[in-house]
This record gives C-alpha cells, structure tokens and sequence, in this order.
C-alpha cells in the first residue's frame, strides 16, 4: 500500500504546480487587503489602550482634587512624617537618662578666645556650654533624654561677688533641684576643657582629629567607689573601640582642701576635661559624638542586665 509520502508525490507529478500571473495577482491583492486590515485592527486596539490609560489618570487626578483624595494622600504624607518622627517623640517623653553640666561654663578655646594664653582662653558665648549641647543633642539622636544645665555659673559668681573657686558650689544647686525632680537619672557629666598642650589633648583617628578625654574623680566623695568604677567602665568602653581617645582615670585626693566637684551628691557622677584650649569646637563635637555613642552602649547593657 502506498504511503501518504508516495500519494502526495504522485500528486505533484499529475497536477504541477504552475498557476497562471491572474491568480498570483488576485492573489497577492487580496493578500495585502487583509494585512492593511489586521495592522488596522492593532492601530485601534493600541489608541484603546491609551485613550483607556489617559481616562484613568484625568479621573485620577479629578479624584485627587476634587473628591478627597488629595486628602488622602496628604495624610499618607503626614503618616511617613510622623513614623519618621516617632523616636523624637519617644525622646521628648522619656524620663532623662543623663545630666550634663559646666560649672567653668565660659572655658573656650584659642580659635574663639583670640588668645594664645590658657588663662585667658574664655568666651561669653562660644564656650565649654556648646560642647555640653551637642552632647545633650546627641543622645537625643541616639534615643537618650538629657537635661543640659546652661546656668551661667561665672555671671553668677561675678553678680555675688564671689572668689572663682567658688564655682562648684554655684553649679550644685541645679543640680540638687535636678536630682530631686528626675528619679531616672543615671549618669552626670560636669564637662570641662583641660590646659594642656595640643600634642597631649589631641589624637587623630581616621584621618580626623578628637580631643581626648579625662575623667576625673575626687576621692573625698561619699561615693567616691562608686564614681571609681563608673569612670573606669567608660575608659574601658572607649579604650575598646577607640584606644588612646581617653586619658584614662585620674583622682584628685590631696588634702586638706580637696573638693568633691559635687560628685559627693550622686554615683555615677565624673567630671569630664574634654581635650584643651588649643582645640577647636568642632573637635570637641567629634569627641562627644564618641562619648554619646559609649553611653549608649552602657546604658543598654545596664538595662539588659537588669533584664536578666
């Protein structure tokens, strides 16, 4: 029996395929006719497409300004404003954490004093004060609340007519109010600048210069172990992610006349000396932007302790 191959082969052999030139002509036009139909059709379908996408967004934007919907998408705005927002919320109704004060408030620097002399290295308004603001300001971005006292200790001495050394006692009576008001307080900083020589306040970390810190303890204070250990815990922690940035731990014991620098009031109390006259306020901001990120770091393992 013959295959479908043999059958179709036999087929072209009795019937060639040579049609006349009117069938390809008649052929070939209808041909195109119908491609012009179908590219029609497509032109249609696509102008479809874009009148329906042009009607969407006129009743879009009708929507948005004319039925609400501008609204809307305002208070979407205001609701990413407002989460964005949400930790400064949660800062500015937060007990305070932290203390931070200056009792030689108009201690400043050579940049701003226009002075080559340590002793007389003071400024009424760019002063040892702005250093404690950005830190203040910089635990706030970190999540932490701080009351920063800016009481002008040296006016105060200079409208009673006291002696400097006096001014201790001026810059404890804030902070006995701000005790008594804030049960949450955890740590105070009395911020100071020391008179050292550049070459000893001063490091370079990658490529920036910080001052370097010291922290002082007086060992006439009732709390003096406790303030000890607190200020050897902060060494600590700097020392281990930024070696050298501290001074270390200094105590000032010599009798008979040896002040408490108020420490005597609070544990965890330490006076800070935050590099010296011959650095710059925008170093001392570098170095407490350490210091912030270091009380972070203590106050969150303090609290995972208690946790636990």
């Amino acid at each position: 029996m013959p295959s479908d191959k043999d059958l179709f082969d036999l087929i072209k052999e009795t019937y060639p395929l040579n049609p006349k030139a009117d069938f390809v002509s008649d052929t070939e036009v209808k041909l195109r006719q119908t491609a012009r139909k179908v590219n029609r059709k497509r032109y249609f379908k696509r102008l479809g497409a874009a009148s329906s996408g042009l009607l969407l967004c006129v009743i879009a934007i009708s929507w948005i300004f004319f039925y609400g919907g501008k609204d809307v998408i305002i208070n979407n705005h205001n609701t990413i404003q407002e989460r964005n927002s949400a930790s400064t919320t949660t800062v500015n109704n937060q007990d305070p954490l932290v203390y931070i004060y200056q009792s030689h408030n108009l201690e400043s620097f050579f940049p701003e004093s226009n002075t080559n002399d340590p002793n007389e290295a003071f400024h009424y308004t760019k002063n040892i004060t702005l250093v404690g603001e950005r830190l203040s300001q910089s635990l706030k971005n970190r999540g932490i609340n701080s009351i920063h006292d800016n009481t002008n200790i040296m006016e105060i001495l200079k409208e009673k007519n006291l002696p400097f050394s006096e001014s201790y006692n001026v810059s404890r009576e804030p902070l006995k109010k701000a005790l008594a008001n804030n049960k949450s307080i955890e740590m105070v900083f009395d911020i100071h600048r020391d008179s050292r020589k550049r070459s000893e306040t001063t490091i370079n970390l990658g490529g920036k210069d910080y001052p370097r810190i010291a922290f002082i303890i007086s060992k006439s204070s009732v709390n003096y172990e406790v303030n000890l250990k607190f200020a050897e815990l902060l060494h600590s922690y700097i020392e281990e992610k930024y070696p050298h940035l501290s001074r270390g731990v200094f105590v000032k014991d010599t009798p008979p006349n040896q002040k408490t620098y108020n420490q005597d009031l609070f544990g965890n109390s330490v006076l800070l000396e935050i590099g010296g006259p011959e650095n710059t306020l925008d170093e001392e901001y570098r170095t407490v932007d350490v210091l912030s990120e270091i009380i972070k770091e203590i106050l969150s393992d303090w609290t995972e302790q208690k946790n636990h």
